[in-house]
């Protein structure tokens, strides 16, 4: 689906503010009820008269049965006996509401929310591999998501993994095999901002039967929708840019509803990783200013890896907005002139003993791990580390920071990060 397509009447910052409202009819009309979804911090919903009409395996309603890219997104119910709400490990009514809203931004038929990031991804490994079969992963790829192929995985269910550079698409069709069921990729790789083509890897990935996974952290929407060029199912760690401001983890999985479905049958319901209903309450509500945020925090970003980029103290600068990045033509097409995203890592020109002076010489940019905050976040990453082998020479020869760039004032920021070269160099 696509910005154009007709069956989405309303823009992004219409459904950032209004889809998953879930209001009844009853509480429209009524005056004096409540124009948001409030918490409701439950375990349990009342039962039917006859419980035995229950169906226990119900997981909430489906994101697909309320055209979630209209207007019927903004004011659609997902709560009441029909949501199938009983047992909040099925689904509770804030979980429902924010999974409608997470299908509309990134044009899905359905959602999933879950505890956190990594709790997303893992469901949809659960779920969409069994022991004997083969995924190829991108080699430069989130923490998580490389222990979880390269040890945890194979060593416990015995299934296989490849890693591939995927920007190289022949290695990527090469390392793929009969058994293989999922490509796994990251649509700006983590750390090193690498750019994946998703649409060639769909075509690359459904000409062999397998599903396309694309992890869009770094790139929520409106930045970006893999959706609409291919991909099966998206990924987002909702602690990032989608809630915004630092106090709640969630995970989510978008995608059609027949893929969806089953990662909530089984990872949801019978591994157990549901999301609370007050974190899936804040980041309901931290979305709300999603497109706001991500305009400022592209903005700042791109001035800000220009001003990094010409200091000679700078070793190099990674951020697709950069004419000098390896994939900045790439970025361009992909995002359709929407941005380049506000992640980028650098170095200075220096020792390791440098890096962490200039990190404690920031008083502005805060030093911590975790990024999309409203707050600029660093953090100083070496060399060693088995991932590091497949990372860029300069990432290898002086390690990086990886810089998320928040909502401050970019003139505060500019100012906050010369004063620490300054300082590390004096």
């Amino acid at each position: 689906m696509t910005d154009s397509d007709p069956s989405r009447t309303v823009g992004d910052k219409t459904l950032c503010v209004h889809a998953g409202n879930t209001r009844t009819d009853e509480d429209s009309r009524r005056v004096g009820g409540p124009i948001r979804t409030p918490i409701t911090l439950a375990n349990s919903y009342h039962l039917p008269d006859d419980p035995s009409t229950v169906d226990w395996s119900a997981t909430g309603a489906s994101a697909a049965t309320g055209n979630v890219t209209g207007a019927s997104a903004a004011t659609g119910n997902a709560t009441g006996a029909s949501a199938g709400l009983f047992y909040s490990r099925n689904t509770g009514a804030n979980q429902l509401a924010l999974q409608v809203k997470l299908a509309a931004l990134d044009h899905g038929e359905d959602a999933v929310a879950l505890a956190s990031g990594v709790a997303a991804l893992h469901a949809i490994f659960f779920t969409h591999v069994a022991a004997g079969d083969h995924v190829v992963v991108s080699d430069t790829t989130y923490e998580a998501t490389w222990k979880l192929w390269s040890s945890l995985l194979p060593r416990k269910y015995g299934i296989e993994a490849t890693f591939v550079d995927v920007t190289d698409l022949d290695a990527v069709r090469a390392a793929l095999r009969p058994t293989t069921r999922l490509v796994i990729t990251e649509a700006v790789a983590n750390p090193t901002t690498k750019i994946a083509d998703v649409a060639a890897l769909a075509d690359i990935a459904h000409g062999s039967g397998a599903l396309l996974v694309v992890d869009s952290t770094f790139t929520p929407p409106p930045l970006y929708r893999p959706l609409a060029d291919g991909a099966d199912l998206v990924a987002h760690s909702l602690t990032k840019y989608i809630n915004g401001h630092g106090d709640a983890m969630g995970g989510a999985v978008i995608g059609r509803a027949e893929l969806i479905e089953p990662i909530k049958a089984e990872a949801m319901v019978d591994v157990g990783g549901v999301i609370s209903p007050f974190n899936a309450w804040l980041i309901s509500r931290g979305s709300i200013t999603l497109p706001l945020r991500l305009a400022q925090h592209q903005a700042s970003a791109r001035h800000l890896a220009e001003f990094l980029d010409t200091d000679d103290r700078v070793a190099f600068v990674a951020y697709p907005g950069l004419a000098s990045h390896p994939q900045h033509a790439l970025a361009a097409r992909q995002f359709g002139g929407r941005g380049f995203g506000a992640m980028m890592a650098f170095a200075l020109d220096g020792t390791p003993d440098d890096q962490n002076r200039f990190v404690s010489h920031l008083r502005v940019i805060t030093s911590a791990v975790s990024l999309g905050h409203d707050e600029s976040l660093i953090v100083h990453v070496g060399t060693d580390g088995p991932r590091v082998a497949a990372y860029p020479d300069e990432f290898r020869r002086w390690g990086h920071l990886r810089f998320s760039v928040g909502l401050e004032d970019v003139e505060d920021l500019e100012a906050d990060l010369r004063a620490a070269l300054d300082a590390t160099f004096g």
